[in-house]
C-alpha cells in the first residue's frame, strides 16, 4: 500500500464534515453552484501544487508558496 502524503477534511454550515481522507499525490474538493463548478485540488507528487478552477478553465495553478504570494498581495 502507498504512503498516505496528505490528509483532505470538507466542513459545512450544516454541521456536516467528513475529515481524514487520505491521498497519496493529490486531493481536489469540488463545489457545484448552479450551473458553475468550482475545483480546488493539490498536488504533493514532486512540489506542492494548487489549482483552482472555475468551470473547464483553470483560473489560476502555481506552487504553494506562489499561492501564498498572491494572497499576500
Amino acid at each position: 500500500m502507498s504512503d498516505i502524503r496528505m490528509t483532505g477534511e470538507i466542513r459545512t454550515d450544516y454541521d456536516c464534515e467528513t475529515s481524514g481522507l487520505p491521498a497519496e499525490r493529490w486531493g481536489e474538493a469540488v463545489f457545484k453552484i448552479g450551473d458553475e463548478e468550482i475545483v480546488f485540488e493539490v498536488s504533493v507528487e514532486k512540489s506542492i501544487i494548487i489549482a483552482i478552477m472555475i468551470g473547464d478553465d483553470t483560473a489560476w495553478k502555481g506552487t504553494l508558496e506562489g499561492l501564498k504570494k498572491l494572497l499576500k498581495g
